[in-house]
């Protein structure tokens, strides 16, 4: 319980976190990136930036796909 705690208290930048994020998004990340991401970044940030990095990401497919249909191209 003690090591959640400790994880939970790490400062993390936003920066940092959107990084790290986005390259998993993309699904090229260095191992040794990986593991300093591990040890610096706040577990509950990171959470809380993937749940916002997805919603984003839906909704710019949704946007896309209702210009795209609506521009008359997808006839």
């Amino acid at each position: 319980m003690s090591d959640l705690r400790e994880a939970a208290s790490r400062p993390g930048s936003l920066l940092q976190t959107m990084r790290a994020v986005g390259w998993s998004f993309l699904g090229i990340r260095r191992s040794d990136g990986y593991a300093q991401d591990v040890s610096k970044l706040n577990p509950v940030h990171v959470a809380i930036a993937g749940v916002l990095g997805a919603v984003v990401f839906v909704l710019a497919l949704v946007l896309l796909v209702r210009w795209v249909v609506g521009s008359g191209v997808a006839v």
